[in-house]
């Protein structure tokens, strides 16, 4: 399949069942470099499953993945590693090492996966924390750090290993409100910068304001996809705009 220079990642026809149960249905979507692409939809729509089958944390049943315009064969330990290198995920809950320090959550792939000397890990380590304004926080363990701290501190560990693409679960879901705006503006750095992203949100307003493009999630299935502008225009009847205003009546 020929894929045009800019799309960075593209998946096709991605399904995947649990227990019997279709958790996803012939998804297809494509991000160009530079883009922020957004996943909105209703609990149990399948945004998380999508995002953990496009970084192979779970097995699609069916469909492809590209990356680059290179076909990725997931039978191939080697190559999906290679894969996984370059695809950062960030997690509801942080996924950092307790006993480690910042610093070292960080610096641990570095050393592990790309075959770092401690010395030079530990400065990009440093580089990357002080980009997320962390680099005080260095030393500090998960249990120092407060919610937001820790998830700026996964996204210094996925932006320390060089991704061609971000892919971030509901990052804000699990902070407290008033956490929120601190990891939401590295994000919103980071897509200012350029970076290549997918992003699962209930975050409205910041969706509005960055995203490239959304994309509406329902029952497996991606059913609206379109400009933030055209989704949410006012007067429209997206199934995008109904549900985004029912979750600002909620609020």
């Amino acid at each position: 399949m020929k894929v045009s220079d800019d799309i960075v990642l593209r998946i096709e026809g991605i399904s995947k069942s649990l227990s019997g149960k279709p958790i996803l249905e012939d998804c297809t979507l494509a991000v160009r470099r530079g883009e922020l692409k957004v996943l909105i939809g209703p609990s149990g729509a399948g945004k998380s499953t999508l995002l953990q089958c496009i970084d192979c944390l779970i097995q699609p049943d069916s469909g492809d993945i590209w990356l680059e315009g290179e076909r990725l064969e997931r039978k191939n330990t080697r190559k999906l590693c290679d894969y996984r290198a370059q695809v950062g995920m960030i997690f509801q809950d942080f996924n950092l090492f307790d006993h480690l320090t910042a610093e070292e959550n960080v610096a641990i792939a570095l050393r592990k996966v790309r075959g770092m000397d401690r010395r030079a890990a530990k400065a990009r380590a440093m580089e990357e924390l002080g980009r997320v304004g962390l680099a005080r926080r260095a030393l500090l363990y998960p249990a120092q750090l407060s919610g937001g701290q820790k998830q700026r501190v996964a996204i210094a560990r996925a932006l320390a290993m060089d991704p061609k693409v971000i892919l971030l679960d509901e990052p804000t879901s699990a902070l407290d409100p008033e956490l929120v705006g601190e990891v939401l503006a590295v994000i919103r750095d980071l897509a200012r910068g350029g970076m290549t992203m997918i992003m699962a949100t209930h975050q409205m307003e910041f969706a509005r304001a960055l995203a490239t493009e959304i994309l509406f999630m329902e029952r497996g299935r991606i059913i609206e996809q379109g400009a933030p502008e055209t989704l949410l225009a006012e007067g429209s009847t997206t199934r995008t705009r109904d549900f985004c205003t029912r979750l600002l009546e909620m609020g």
